[in-house]
């Protein structure tokens, strides 16, 4: 397990979030340490993606407190949150890329819209940068749609990097990948945080891309976080049958 004593620059407690009548978080408390990659592990529908969409304000929670890189996100103004938010990258479950933009045009579009006064040198540099870093420089002049999905995601993720964001926020990165390009994608998550000094939330129904991935994961069912450990003590030590159940089905089939 990653040294905690690093510094939380997430904590998150007593949240809760309900749609009418779904109770969809119940009182979830969560930390995230500076440097590590945390995964929340959950069925599809258990509320994971809802967590991270109330961490950058794109939801709003009921109750609770969220606490991001020492500022207290409640009561924040539209204009300080978009501040913050610069600080957050969120990497969309399938990539959000503009249809009708380049690869170098997505890339460039962040970086224009939030930083005044770039050169095209300096433009051209970071766009370069961020493609060798996800191992695509070929692709800056090709269009999303002829990009296949291993590719999409590894731009997407460009693209979330290209403003330097201190915590990253991946949403099922692996969903709908076949095994080959998963693992590829695993390797580009720890290699951000190598390379970029993130820390990270992964949020996955998949336990390969959780046990790679992962310096601690927290299993969330029934809106509540059932196990929070390393991959090997959350399964070793769970409780909750269901929990159990998820790695059986997954590596004993």
């Amino acid at each position: 397990m990653l040294n905690q004593d690093r510094g939380k620059v997430v904590e998150i407690r007593g949240l809760k979030k309900s749609f009418d009548d779904n109770h969809v978080l119940m009182g979830v408390d969560l930390d995230l340490y500076k440097g590590e990659n945390l995964v929340v592990l959950g069925k599809s529908g258990s509320g994971k993606s809802v967590l991270i969409k109330i961490m950058v304000g794109l939801l709003k929670q009921d109750e609770g407190s969220i606490r991001i890189l020492g500022t207290d996100t409640d009561g924040l103004t539209l204009k300080e949150l978009n501040k913050l938010r610069l600080k957050i990258g969120f990497s969309f479950q399938h990539s959000a890329l503009y249809d009708s933009m380049t690869v170098k045009e997505n890339l460039e579009f962040p970086l224009t819209r939030n930083i005044k006064g770039l050169s095209r040198k300096e433009i051209d540099k970071r766009v370069d940068e961020l493609l060798d870093a996800v191992g695509l420089p070929q692709s800056v002049n090709q269009m999303p749609s002829e990009l296949s999905g291993g590719q999409k995601k590894r731009i997407g993720v460009a693209r979330t990097l290209i403003l330097n964001p201190e915590i990253m926020l991946y949403d099922e990165p692996t969903a709908g990948l076949d095994p080959i390009t998963c693992m590829d994608i695993n390797k580009l998550i720890n290699q951000v945080r190598e390379q970029f000094n993130t820390s990270s939330i992964v949020i996955t129904h998949d336990l390969t891309c959780a046990k790679e991935t992962g310096d601690r994961m927290t299993v969330l069912l029934d809106g509540q976080f059932k196990a929070t450990g390393t991959f090997e003590e959350v399964f070793a030590q769970a409780s909750d049958q269901r929990v159990k159940s998820f790695y059986d089905y997954n590596f004993i089939k």
